[in-house]
């Protein structure tokens, strides 16, 4: 498997006398000038202004791993450390009450929670993770491993959290944490129709700056495709269910890939081995020590490692209900554990033996659980570090500043898309970017597409048959009415299958969010630039089926607004969907949402009962009506003629008890009211025009072109709904 090519922003520091002036010295360090009159290191924001200029510059070089870490040259002087250090970090949560039949033995810690209904999930966890090495986070289910990765990489919110994580001695803002780390999930979130190589691209294309050349994206993906060992399934998609794709332990070696796209200082995995075999999760370690031998910090949860796992890993936290049994180097597990009394047997893995060990203290009878350990652990890492070492410990973590620690990794290549901006790119390519990918994933699931294509056939080859050919007649209008009521909320109905889309997807949007990939602004536009297209196919296909064969009225210019129409209401029903897809997590309880709120739609749209009979404590609702607007629009486009007549002479009779009378008997009646009124009314007298009906229907408070432009409007509405409701739910925080 070949090194990992660092493809990013290594400049060369051949600094002039005006950079060393500026406080950049010709190793790439920041210089710091103290004393009389002298000019105080930069700040942070300068620095990574000057990451910028340097992406900016295009002065970039391929590097080898090798050159930087390697047999030969194992370690450059260790001029850029980085310690990763948590002191007392404690997070709580409410709890309900516990019934209570009598007294209990508890710990001082039980009391507390108790006493303020609240469940400590971590209770003054310390310690601290060096670049270069891996960091295991060890325990039962339940023991507060995930809490305490999200906890280290600001997953928690400040106010819950109590205690301080530092980087080199200094506080870790969360903007800093965003740009300079990566945080890998358990559960693997992929585009399934994407192969392993176009998703390292996609990534690339994210979280690199645009000043990199494309060929030096592609390099870049190609190296990471080497050093995952990725090359066989490189051109495989990742699969799903119904999809068959790459292996389980490659998917998470791609997981883990988009993440590390950008060469990060600190990497944060939460159970990356969990659900792989031993040879596969054993692969997966072997990757996370190269990319700490990089240079970065490695900071991972791990259920039960195999033996040949344990021999990747630097340091191990033991934690057992939210407090330390042990940490430390594995090597020195053995020597901690005989001095607790439990001996490891010869030929025993450590961490069974250490975990077992936990297990039976927590279930044991007396009472105790693991406390005589935790007290242990405290009173024997307390001889540990001794005055002595404690001072050269702290001398040695104090050797170079954040600042200069930074630059001094950036000018080896590593944080590719650092910048002055919390993006690495800018919003209109981040818009192409996640279009193309989206467009590409659509494209090969055809059948989505395929079967609402069906769907809207299907209904308008039904409506087509069932109304053909309606004549003028009041039946005739009748039937009109009908018609344009069901197929407009047809349109929204069949936008339903918009809803699984961001639920899907939802997982993958926070987690790349979370660390500023794109804004969600491109992901909104994205989303709709997307599926426009496809909405224009289906309004062709419904308006085509139907118009002609119901016979409507307008002729071209007529259909041609039947299809505005109709590609309006499409556009706003997926917006409303896709607006409720951002605050409904689940997939049936949207549907039900959605199939409700349509119904109300369609009850107050004017169909049932007209605007003027409507109740005025319901009137806003009625306003409130997507279907409202597009139906008036199609009434109007149909009987806004006031020269088309549709009811003559004895059709008045229609509908009414007189209807059943004689044709003869008809005419006799119409020429007494002639003669009650003086105006003759022959069979072919014009009673009623198109206009008289859209009256009757209250239909004149808006012409159809303002229908229509309200119906586009409220698509426009809910997709700024929807990007609020990302805005407000997708912050993937623990309170």
């Amino acid at each position: 498997m070949s090194r990992f090519v660092d493809a990013l922003q290594f400049f060369d520091r051949r600094s002039s006398p005006m950079e060393e002036a500026e406080g950049f010295g010709r190793d790439g360090m920041l210089l710091h000038q103290t004393g009389g009159g002298g000019r105080q290191s930069q700040t942070l924001g300068h620095l990574l202004k000057r990451v910028g200029e340097a992406a900016s510059a295009g002065d970039h070089h391929v590097l080898e791993l090798d050159d930087i870490i390697g047999p030969n040259n194992p370690d450059p002087a260790r001029t850029i450390p980085f310690v990763l250090a948590f002191s007392d970090l404690t997070y709580s949560v409410k709890s309900p009450k516990k019934l209570s039949l009598g007294p209990s033995r508890t710990d001082p810690v039980s009391v507390d929670v108790a006493s303020s209904n609240r469940k400590i999930l971590l209770d003054s966890i310390s310690g601290e993770a060096k670049d270069g090495e891996i960091l295991a986070v060890l325990g039962a289910s339940g023991s507060g491993k995930s809490t305490l990765i999200d906890a280290l990489a600001n997953r928690i919110a400040k106010e819950s959290l109590k205690g301080s994580i530092t980087l080199n001695g200094e506080p870790l803002e969360s903007k800093l944490l965003k740009t300079i780390s990566a945080y890998v999930m358990q559960d693997d979130l992929l585009y399934p129709m994407l192969t392993v190589e176009e998703t390292l691209m996609f990534s690339a294309e994210f979280r690199l700056p645009r000043t990199l050349s494309k060929s030096k994206k592609q390099s870049r993906v190609q190296a990471l495709i080497d050093q995952l060992g990725l090359r066989r399934a490189a051109k495989t998609i990742i699969g799903d269910e119904g999809h068959r794709g790459v292996s389980g332990g490659e998917r998470r070696r791609v997981s883990i890939g988009i993440d590390i796209i950008h060469d990060p200082i600190v990497l944060f995995l939460d159970e990356p081995t969990s659900g792989l075999d031993s040879t596969s999760a054993f692969m997966v370690v072997k990757v996370l020590q190269r990319i700490a031998q990089s240079g970065s910090i490695v900071v991972m949860s791990i259920h039960q490692p195999s033996y040949r796992i344990i021999g990747l890993l630097d340091r191990m936290l033991f934690l057992s209900r939210g407090q330390t049994v042990y940490f430390g180097s594995p090597a020195n597990l053995p020597l901690y554990l005989a001095e607790f009394g439990r001996p490891i047997p010869e030929k025993e893995n450590r961490t069974e033996f250490a975990l077992d060990l936990i297990r039976e203290l927590e279930t044991s009878s007396d009472g105790t659980g693991t406390k005589p350990l935790v007290e242990f652990y405290r009173s024997w890492q307390s001889l540990k570090l001794s005055p002595v070492s404690a001072a050269a410990k702290q001398n040695n973590n104090s050797q170079l500043s954040l600042k200069d620690a930074i630059s001094a990794s950036i000018s080896r290549g590593k944080l590719g898309s650092a910048s002055v901006s919390r993006f690495a790119n800018p919003f209109w390519i981040e818009m192409l970017v996640l279009t193309k990918r989206a467009a590409t994933n659509s494209r090969r699931t055809p059948e989505l597409f395929l079967m609402r294509l069906g769907a809207v056939l299907v209904t308008g080859f039904i409506l087509a048959t069932i109304f053909w050919r309606l004549d003028n007649s009041p039946k005739g209008v009748q039937e009109r009415l009908g018609f344009f009521a069901i197929a407009m909320s047809t349109m929204f109905y069949t936008c339903a299958d918009a809803l699984p889309v961001f639920l899907q997807e939802r997982y993958i949007f926070m987690r790349e969010t979370a660390y500023n990939a794109y804004r969600r602004s491109s992901y909104v536009l994205s989303n709709a630039i997307v599926g426009f297209p496809s909405l224009i196919v289906l309004s062709l296909a419904f308006a085509a089926t139907t118009f002609f064969a119901v016979g409507l009225a307008g002729g071209a210019q007529g259909f041609v607004f039947f299809c505005l129409i109709i590609l309006a209401s499409f556009w706003a029903g997926s917006g409303f969907v896709t607006f409720l897809s951002g605050v409904v997590s689940n997939v049936m309880l949207g549907y039900t949402v959605v199939v409700a709120i349509l119904a109300y739609f369609l009850l107050f749209s004017g169909f049932f009962i007209t605007r003027d009979r409507i109740p005025d404590y319901w009137i806003w609702f009625h306003y409130l009506s997507l279907v409202k607007y597009p139906y008036e629009a199609v009434l109007q486009n149909e009987f806004d003629d006031p020269t088309k007549c549709f009811v003559r002479g004895i059709q008045m009779f229609d509908n009414t008890p007189l209807g059943v009378l004689p044709v003869a008997l008809k005419l006799n009646i119409l020429q007494a009211m002639s003669g009650s009124l003086g105006v003759s009314i022959t069979s072919q007298t014009c009673i009623t025009t198109g206009t008289y009906i859209l009256k009757q229907q209250a239909v004149t408070d808006l012409s159809k072109w303002s229908c229509l432009v309200i119906t586009v409007v409220w698509g426009f509405f809910f997709r700024a709904l929807f990007y609020f409701s990302l805005l407000l739910g997708s912050k993937n925080k623990r309170q």
